[in-house]
């Protein structure tokens, strides 16, 4: 029993000991807190003191920039106004200088018109003065004719009608010689025109070739790139290549035949092979100016057995080649020169002479057509000059001197050769005397460029509107070209008359060419 009493008392106090503790520990916290508590509301305090200094100094400052902007814009809404003011005083002032303006004018307007008013006053009263006084003339004009007016008027009339019939037939006449007058000279330029477009057909026919084309796509490739394959034929050939619309065909255009046939036949060759660059064209051109002096031998040897003149200088034999390709009047020469041949063999035959002189001599007579591309003096002199070189008899020589009379016909050969050679020319169609002046025009422009030292080959082209001129490089440098061209332009514009304008083109090459052995 004492036992649990001593337990029962032993917890009571145990508990009441904890109580006292959890009292005490307590009182301590409290107070602890409450230390927080006021250093916090101090804290606080101070915060909100600061807070309302710093928003008290933000608020001056915010009221300051408020005046500060209020004062700026019043400042600009003040110059903005005085402006606006300033403006305005000027358009009232403008508009015061326009009502004071219109306002003089107004009244120069109604002084004029015042003047007007009087001005037609006056004028309707010297209109009556005229009405009175024309009255009173036609009343003293009937008194003194004794016609009334209507009288009068037919009796004019009568008169003006005579007048008028004779001026009439004066005019009529005048019209009828002024239309005879206009209809010939019509008539005149009619029959200019059918002659000049028949020589300009004849020119086009007798100086273009035309190379057939397998297809358009070959165009493209003669041309080249940036038309370097086309520079280079023409500039070999001395022709022009005349590209158009014509399906499969390019036409070759120069006055000189050999050269155009040089460029015929090597383009017909580069076609048919297809390789078309500058150095195949060249090797072309080459070997065509070989095939074309090779058929200019065969045709020469041709004549010569066809004339039956037995034999000759194998160099006149090729100048006689030379004369397939040249033109007389636009009559061929070699043909010509056949005819002349025969003709004059028959006349020497039916006058009982040997034929065979007078063969020879026709066929002879223009042998020097062959050289005037390329020499200078007539085709006469050439001819006599090639003719006593290759040793041809005086017969023949004379007969070619005296064929156009430039000297007296001494033989009846020569006499013969010179009824030959006019019959052959005159026979209806053999000549046409604008493609002779048309060929001999660019043979001048090609011997005034030629005339020049350094100049190698000169080509007139484009119906004698360009003439392309190589020089030698060794003779004429870059700085000398500018010169050259100025000198050949005013030789030209000196010597030689021409429609429009020639464009002198040089061009200078340098070459350098080895074998690798």
């Amino acid at each position: 029993m004492e036992l649990w009493l001593a337990l029962v008392i032993a917890g009571v106090t145990l508990i009441v000991g904890i109580g006292a503790g959890f009292v005490a520990g307590g009182m301590h916290r409290k107070k602890v807190a409450e230390q927080e508590i006021g250093s916090a509301e101090q804290e606080a305090k101070r915060i909100i003191s600061d807070a309302m200094k710093t928003a008290e100094s933000k608020k001056k400052e915010a009221i300051i920039e408020g005046k500060d902007e209020v004062h700026r814009l019043r400042n600009e809404a003040e110059k903005d106004i005085n402006e606006r003011r300033k403006e305005v005083q000027r358009q009232e002032r403008r508009l015061q200088q326009k009502e004071e303006t219109l306002d003089k004018k107004l009244d120069n307007l109604e002084k004029k018109e015042e003047v007007v008013a009087g001005k037609l006053k006056d004028a309707d009263k010297k209109l009556e003065e005229v009405e009175t006084i024309k009255k009173s003339q036609f009343e003293m004009l009937e008194r003194i004719s004794g016609y009334s007016v209507e009288q009068a008027k037919n009796y004019l009339l009568e008169q003006l009608d005579g007048e008028l019939a004779h001026e009439k037939s004066v005019k009529i006449m005048e019209y009828e010689q002024q239309l005879k007058d206009e209809s010939d000279k019509k008539a005149r330029n009619i029959i200019s025109l059918a002659i000049q477009r028949l020589a300009a057909d004849h020119v086009t026919e007798a100086t273009v070739s035309v190379v057939a084309l397998p297809n358009d796509e070959m165009k493209g490739r003669i041309i080249g790139r940036e038309g370097r394959n086309i520079r280079a034929i023409e500039t070999l050939t001395g022709c022009d290549l005349i590209i158009d619309d014509t399906p499969e065909a390019i036409t070759l255009s120069c006055f000189e035949p050999v050269r155009r046939e040089i460029a015929r036949v090597a383009l017909e060759k580069l076609i048919s092979d297809g390789r078309i660059h500058p150095a195949r064209i060249e090797e072309m051109v080459d070997k065509s100016r070989r095939e074309v002096e090779a058929t200019i031998k065969s045709a020469g040897e041709h004549a010569v057995i066809d004339a039956g003149v037995g034999s000759l200088h194998p160099e006149l034999v090729k100048l006689l080649g030379r004369l397939r390709y040249r033109t007389s009047y636009g009559q061929n020469v070699l043909n010509h020169s056949l005819e002349v041949s025969y003709i004059a063999g028959m006349m020497a035959t039916e006058l009982g002479l040997d034929p065979a002189v007078a063969k020879r001599a026709g066929l002879l007579h223009d042998i020097g057509k062959a050289l005037d591309h390329e020499m200078d003096g007539s085709h006469i002199e050439l001819g006599v000059d090639v003719a006593r070189k290759y040793k041809e008899s005086d017969a023949v020589i004379h007969a070619i001197h005296a064929h156009h009379g430039d000297v007296e016909a001494k033989t009846i050969v020569a006499c013969l050769v010179q009824a030959a050679d006019a019959i052959s020319a005159a026979r209806p169609g053999a000549r046409r005397e604008n493609l002779e002046n048309y060929i001999k025009r660019l043979e001048k422009l090609e011997s005034v460029a030629s005339s020049f030292e350094g100049v190698d080959n000169t080509f007139a082209i484009q119906a004698g509107r360009e003439i392309r001129i190589m020089v030698k490089p060794e003779v004429v440098s870059d700085d000398k070209m500018a010169v050259l061209v100025r000198d050949i332009c005013q030789k030209i514009e000196s010597e030689l008359e021409y429609p429009g304008h020639i464009k002198v083109h040089i061009i200078r090459e340098s070459r350098a060419i080895d074998f690798a052995k």
